[in-house]
């Protein structure tokens, strides 16, 4: 069996328990190696909105944890086969340092490194309002080859918790890889 490398961001946006349940989904696949990057100010947000012990849970899950100032790190280089990358939750920062080719940490290094090599990219961007700036960097990125996934919850799906429409959110991120044939996500059947 082939083992997939993965990379999972997370940013300082509000939205952590995204990337703590894309980290969780990815770690119960079967031949998914998972490389995380946390930024500075996502350690803070992840302490705020889902406890002080958040980020040592994140890193026993995962196979490899890069210090965000690590620009030297294996995920920095596309020489390091990746199949692909999720940033949850995307910062406004994040995106316009993806959007402009800023590489100054190892999050937006990495990054850019699946831009360069064609791989998938996946940013669930997170701020509302939205100003032109902002819809710019999204389009900006998307040209580029990014796949921009603002985490609008998908309500006719029926959630009955928060936690439902954070699930449905990490597998609709997750199946974007293109992982496998067989979607994480629940589908929908029609009415």
């Amino acid at each position: 069996m082939t083992v997939e490398r993965v990379v999972v961001g997370i940013s300082g946006a509000s939205g952590a328990a995204l990337g703590v349940r894309i980290v969780e989904r990815l770690t119960s696949l079967p031949a998914i190696e998972t490389h995380l990057v946390v930024s500075q100010a996502a350690r803070r947000t992840l302490e705020l909105e889902c406890g002080p012990d958040a980020f040592e849970s994140l890193l026993s899950r995962v196979r490899h944890h890069h210090p965000i100032g690590d620009i030297g790190a294996s995920i920095a280089s596309g020489s390091f086969p990746v199949h692909g990358m999720i940033v949850a939750p995307c910062s406004m920062q994040t995106l316009s340092a993806i959007a402009t080719g800023r590489t100054d940490s190892l999050l937006t290094r990495a990054a850019d490194v699946q831009l360069k090599e064609r791989r998938h990219l996946v940013l669930l961007t997170r701020e509302t309002p939205l100003h032109l700036g902002h819809l710019r960097n999204m389009c900006t990125v998307t040209e580029i080859g990014a796949i921009v996934m603002p985490p609008v919850p998908a309500f006719y799906h029926q959630p009955q918790s928060v936690e439902e429409i954070i699930d449905h959110l990490a597998t609709r991120a997750i199946d974007l890889l293109a992982l496998s044939n067989s979607p994480l996500s629940k589908s929908w059947q029609g009415t």
